[in-house]
C-alpha cells in the first residue's frame, strides 16, 4: 500500500474533534512536521491539549490499522500536499474542497492535466436514453476523455460499462470504503474497472453508522464528481417536482444528478445536458434536463444530430469554458 507521512498526518489531524476539511485546508499546505501540526491543533481544539507524543502514537495505530484493513482492497491513500493528490477542478469553498482519499487503481487519471468528463444520470432509465447515453459516452472516450461517475445503477452504470465497452479509462467515486463498496451489486463493475486501468476512489475509511450518514455520504460523493470534472454531462433525471408535475409517482425520485448538477452550477464547472426536443419534451426523465436548459442559456445541449461535433466543443473548452471559435451548440 502507498502512503506518505504527510497522508497519515492529514488523517491523525482529522480525527481530532472539530478538525474537519476546512481546518486542515485554512491551516495546513501538506508536509508539515508533526510539532507543527500539534501546535495548531492545540490553538483550535477546546479542551484538553494534545502533545507531541499522543499524536505520534495516534499517527502509529492509524498506520497499523489501515494496512491491515485495506491490504487487499486499497492500492494507497494521499493528502493535501502530496505530489500525486488530485487538483480539484472549480472555485469551492474551502469545506468541500477534498483533503483526503483512499484509492485502488490509478490515481493519476484524476490529475488536473487530464480531461475528465462526468456522466451521470437517473437510476431507471427506459426506452432510447440507454443507447444515447452509451453513443456520447464512446464519443467522448474516443476524443481521449477519461469517463467520471459514481458506480451506481442506471446511468452511472452505463457510462462506466461504455467506457470499458470503448477501451477507455473510467473513474468510480464511492460514497463508502474501499472494503464495502456500495451498491454491492455493482462490485464486479468496480473490480472490473480497476482490472482494465481505472480507478475507484473515496473519501471514507470506515462504514456508515445509519441512513442518514449514509445520504449525506453520497452528497459528498455528488460534490466529488463535479470537482473532479472539466464538464459533467447530464444524461437524464427526474426534476425535485416531477412527481407533482405527472401526478403519477408514487415513490421517492432520486435525486444524486440534481445535487451533482447543482454542485457543478455553484462551482463553476461546465454543464452539457443530453435533450432531444422532439424525443424527450414529454418524458418526465427529461424534467431536469429541461430545467437545466431553461436557466442556463449557453449551457451545451448534446442531441443525436449533433454529438460529435458537440463531444468535440466540449473537449476543446478553455479554462473559462466558452466554446472555441467555429463549434456551435444546439440550443432550444
Amino acid at each position: 500500500m502507498k502512503y506518505t507521512d504527510n497522508s497519515l498526518n492529514i488523517l491523525t489531524a482529522k480525527s481530532f474533534k472539530g478538525i474537519g476539511n476546512a481546518w486542515i485546508v485554512k491551516n495546513l499546505r501538506g508536509n508539515e512536521d508533526v510539532e507543527t501540526i500539534v501546535s495548531l491543533l492545540n490553538r483550535t481544539i477546546k479542551g484538553e491539549q494534545t502533545n507531541i507524543d499522543e499524536f505520534v502514537d495516534l499517527k502509529n495505530d492509524f498506520e497499523t490499522k489501515l494496512v491491515h484493513k485495506f491490504e487487499e482492497c486499497c492500492d494507497g491513500f494521499v493528502a493535501l500536499g502530496d505530489s500525486n493528490f488530485p487538483q480539484h477542478r472549480g472555485n469551492v469553498k474551502e469545506s468541500e474542497r477534498p483533503v483526503f482519499l483512499y484509492y485502488k487503481g490509478n490515481i493519476d487519471l484524476l490529475s488536473i492535466n487530464n480531461k475528465n468528463i462526468s456522466v451521470i444520470g437517473l437510476l431507471n432509465p427506459e426506452g432510447d436514453i440507454e443507447e444515447r447515453e452509451r453513443k456520447i459516452v464512446a464519443q467522448f472516450v474516443k476524443n481521449g476523455a477519461t469517463i467520471v461517475s459514481g458506480l451506481a445503477f442506471g446511468c452511472d452504470s452505463i457510462s462506466h460499462q461504455q467506457a470499458l465497452d470503448s477501451n477507455g479509462n473510467t473513474v468510480a467515486i464511492l460514497p463508502s470504503p474501499l472494503n464495502n463498496i456500495l451498491p454491492a451489486k455493482n462490485r464486479g463493475l468496480a473490480y472490473k474497472i480497476v482490472e482494465e486501468g481505472g480507478l475507484i476512489v473515496t473519501e471514507y475509511g470506515n462504514d456508515f453508522k445509519n441512513q442518514m450518514e449514509l445520504s449525506s455520504r453520497y452528497k459528498e460523493r455528488d460534490r466529488l464528481q463535479a470537482l473532479f470534472c472539466d464538464t459533467i454531462v447530464l444524461a437524464a433525471s427526474y426534476a425535485q417536482n416531477s412527481a407533482e408535475r405527472w401526478k403519477k409517482f408514487g415513490q421517492k425520485l432520486d435525486s444524486g444528478a440534481r445535487l451533482a448538477m447543482g454542485y457543478a452550477k455553484e462551482y463553476n464547472i461546465p454543464r452539457a445536458v443530453m435533450y432531444d426536443q422532439s424525443l424527450d419534451e414529454n418524458n418526465p426523465m427529461f424534467d431536469l434536463n429541461r430545467d437545466l436548459i431553461s436557466e442556463q442559456k449557453d449551457i451545451a445541449i448534446i442531441t443525436q444530430d449533433n454529438f460529435r461535433e458537440t463531444v468535440m466543443g466540449i473537449m476543446q473548452k478553455n479554462p473559462t469554458g466558452k466554446m472555441p471559435t467555429g463549434v456551435q451548440t444546439k440550443m432550444f
